[in-house]
């Protein structure tokens, strides 16, 4: 995909390791790139601490300009998706890139995108397809480049820095379904 080298872009960032790929990438093209976290989905509070700590670590090595909207939000994540956990991925990728889009277009910026697009684990067609929704309701560039390719590279890069690596999605639900499913392969 090719882009307008003067582009400034907003990157929602999900977590330090999958950020790195998609840094790197952007970052080579000329592209001006700002970051957010806005994560609330992750549970329990220690995940989301531990996440948010290895993004600051980034941060602080590779200079990133990265504004935190710091709201532990299990509560309000649990209340949206009670009775509805198959399709608990879907809210959850609109409620932080819209949050993300908003927030690209008070900026000024050109387009914004997201790391959640750098892991085999994401359902990629739906964060495409939410992506595309926001781009329209915002009148916003929505960038969507298939990281996956990079992925390797990323968890080579965090294991060098020696950043948090963290076992799950994030949400309760995946926490579950990580610990469960190993549990009864023994």
């Amino acid at each position: 995909m090719f882009y307008n080298i003067f582009m400034k872009l907003l990157l929602h960032i999900c977590c330090a390791n999958c950020a790195l790929y998609p840094v790197k990438t952007l970052q080579s093209r000329g592209i001006e790139l700002y970051g957010l976290w806005y994560n609330p989905n992750i549970h329990p509070y220690t995940e989301y601490r531990m996440r948010l700590d290895a993004l600051r670590q980034l941060q602080e090595l590779w200079k990133l300009d990265i504004e935190y909207k710091d709201h532990y939000g299990l509560k309000e994540f649990i209340q949206r998706v009670v009775y509805d956990e198959e399709n608990r991925c879907q809210y959850c990728y609109m409620m932080r890139l819209e949050e993300t889009a908003k927030k690209a277009k008070e900026m000024g910026l050109d387009g914004f995108s997201t790391t959640l697009l750098v892991s085999p684990y994401q359902k990629f067609d739906k964060i495409i397809e939410t992506g595309r929704i926001l781009q329209d309701r915002y009148d916003i560039e929505f960038v969507q480049e298939d990281f996956r390719p990079g992925w390797k590279e990323g968890v080579g890069i965090s294991r060098g820095l020696g950043l948090y690596r963290q076992k799950y999605c994030g949400c309760i639900y995946s926490e579950m379904e990580r610990y469960c499913k190993n549990k009864s392969k023994k």
